[in-house]
């Protein structure tokens, strides 16, 4: 479905980022995981996906909040694998606190990570889809976006960001062949969502009675960076077991 095609997913040495690089690989994608932390999870998945589906995988190490970082890290990637045709942004954050008590860095730093990263990267890797006339970018959204959640004023308000940010880029971008979507997971069970103790009575409020996982938001991304969603751009796509009805 996907031979041919490389693909870049940041935030991708772990939890959803992983599965999706793994997704894309297994369905004959080369794989660019881009981290930011520890570079052993990197290796890791870098590892699964050379032995598992025989396709090009190299890791890079980049804070996308940094916008030269991903200028210099996308130029890596293009010229060790002659272009970008995928770009998943999923490189994310939490630093979670009620508004009137959350220090001014930490809605910095998440905005910083989640919003202006998404955007860093798009730009970085503009030119190389334009002179494709071709591209799929996925961003890596949140229900949190869409209605807020207490205690993220942060987190909500860098994916409604990113909501947005997907809207404008597909309308600026759509002419010249390049789809931009953004999906939007409910709970799934991550690193980053272990820690909050969801109980019984949480999950009783989800429709489908449980919570997701990497491989739900996995076979959606894929969909998104195949050829049968070549006509769906600026969409935001929940996946949340209809938690946000």
């Amino acid at each position: 479905m996907l031979k041919g095609k490389t693909a870049v997913v940041t935030g991708a040495s772990r939890g959803i980022g992983a599965a999706i690089a793994e997704k894309l690989a297994e369905n004959g994608a080369d794989i660019a995981v881009v981290y930011y932390g520890i570079e052993s999870e990197a290796l890791d998945v870098q590892q699964r996906i050379e032995g598992s589906y025989g396709v090009r995988c190299k890791v890079y190490s980049c804070n996308v909040a940094d916008g030269n970082l991903c200028k210099e890290t996308v130029a890596a990637i293009i010229s060790d694998f002659g272009g970008v045709d995928i770009l998943v942004n999923d490189a994310g954050i939490t630093r979670d606190n009620l508004l009137l008590t959350m220090p001014e860095e930490d809605f910095e730093a998440v905005v910083d990570v989640n919003l202006k990263g998404a955007f860093n990267m798009i730009k970085a890797c503009g030119k190389n889809f334009l002179r494709k006339k071709y591209g799929k970018i996925i961003n890596i959204a949140s229900v949190s976006g869409l209605h807020g959640i207490a205690g993220q004023a942060n987190y909500s308000a860098s994916k409604a960001g990113v909501i947005a940010l997907t809207k404008v880029c597909a309308k600026e971008m759509g002419s010249k062949n390049i789809c931009c979507n953004a999906i939007a997971p409910g709970f799934i069970e991550t690193d980053m969502t272990k820690d909050l103790n969801l109980g019984d009575d949480f999950i009783k409020t989800v429709p489908l009675r449980r919570l997701g996982q990497p491989q739900d938001v996995a076979n959606l991304a894929l969909f998104l960076a195949s050829p049968a969603s070549d006509y769906i751009t600026g969409e935001v796509i929940r996946i949340d077991g209809g938690l946000a009805m």
